[in-house]
């Protein structure tokens, strides 16, 4: 009881004790620096990912148009030099493209595709060629149909995922992946691409999940998951031990409007604070997070791996140096980052100007 009591304070309560006296960091916004072909658009842009030579990766939701209104394939994975300037299109038609979610590069520049509409998550190589296959999607001749969220959910199974969202690795090479909307857990191979175990379950206390939507892993090989629906970041071992939790508390401007239905208030807005839609860290001496909110109030925040929020990007809108729904974040440098957005159906490159950075984003 006193563990369900802890979490919805945490849940409900985010106003009461929010974070004041956080900085804006002042930043600017490449226009257009993604360049698609003539004549070729996103859909959504649920992911994005940077390599070693300074390459762009977005998984889109594109390559729709030839399917039914509903439950269609909506997954096409894209390569972009670092100028921006298109390359190639990577897994054209692949078998495990249903609804595309995340895209992660390892050390190696492997390259790592999430697909929650398949249930799989695909690793190429630098070639684009397949390499490894994880999950395995349902089929007509097996009965498919979506996946019912019902309570208490189906025990999960090995080696199968309902609904993944994300990917990491820790230092030994090990494979850490969210299995995300409907198991709540994070599933755990090592580095020859065998199961070990999983860790977590659906619920609202410590080491528990209700969407572990984002996961990143420090030098340390500290675990943080993006719990989204429960409005925290928790953080574990590589064995799946709770090491600790923390939230972000972070009032936004009361002008803000959401970009489309009713503005959230009270409850359903302290429900919304913080949430953390997506998760990036940083590989530099000093490492630090950004996080993303959900489509609103839409803000990124510059996080240390404490917990303490030093700054905030941005605010929901459909201007650039806005954004709605940032589902995915790469950040190749403390100062540049990629923010993929479904909403807004884009990739923005943000670059960041901390020495200048502005009093108080609390208003």
């Amino acid at each position: 009881m006193k563990t369900l009591l802890f979490a919805s304070l945490l849940l409900f309560a985010a106003p009461a004790f929010a974070q004041q006296n956080v900085p804006e960091i002042p930043f600017d916004s490449v226009a257009d620096f993604l360049k698609l072909p003539p004549g070729m658009n996103f859909g959504e842009v649920p992911g994005v990912a940077v390599d070693s030579k300074g390459h762009v990766f977005a998984f889109t939701r594109s390559n729709s148009a030839n399917g039914p209104a509903y439950g269609a394939s909506a997954a096409q994975l894209l390569e972009f030099g670092p100028k921006g300037e298109f390359l190639r299109e990577i897994g054209k038609g692949l078998y495990a493209w249903s609804e595309a979610h995340t895209v992660r590069i390892d050390k190696d520049d492997n390259i790592w595709a999430i697909d929650k509409g398949s249930d799989m998550v695909i690793k190429f190589n630098q070639a684009g060629h397949v390499v490894w296959v994880f999950g395995r999607k349902a089929e007509s001749a097996d009965g498919a149909k979506p996946w019912e969220h019902v309570n208490p959910p189906l025990p999960p199974i090995d080696g199968m995922f309902r609904q993944p969202t994300d990917v990491t690795w820790d230092s030994a090479g090990n494979i850490y992946i969210t299995d995300g909307y409907v198991n709540s857990r994070v599933a755990k191979y090592d580095k020859n691409g065998d199961w070990v175990k999983s860790f977590g379950e659906p619920g609202t206390g410590p080491g528990q999940f209700h969407l572990p939507h984002a996961i990143v892993a420090d030098r340390n090989n500290n675990l943080y998951v993006a719990d989204r629906t429960n409005r925290r970041v928790q953080v574990f071992d590589t064995e799946g031990k709770f090491l600790r939790m923390f939230t972000i508390d972070v009032p936004p401007d009361p002008k803000t409007r959401a970009v489309y239905g009713n503005t959230p208030t009270g409850a359903q807005l302290a429900a919304l604070i913080g949430a953390p839609n997506s998760i990036c860290i940083t590989q530099g001496p000093n490492q630090v997070l950004y996080v993303g909110e959900l489509t609103y109030p839409g803000r990124l925040f510059k996080v240390s791996l404490d917990g303490k929020v030093v700054g905030v990007i941005g605010r929901s809108g459909r201007q650039l140096k806005q954004f709605s729904g940032i589902h995915q974040l790469a950040c190749p440098s403390e100062n540049e980052v990629y923010a993929a957005e479904t909403a807004n159906w884009r990739v923005q490159k943000l670059i960041l100007h901390p020495q200048t950075q502005t009093s108080s984003a609390v208003r």
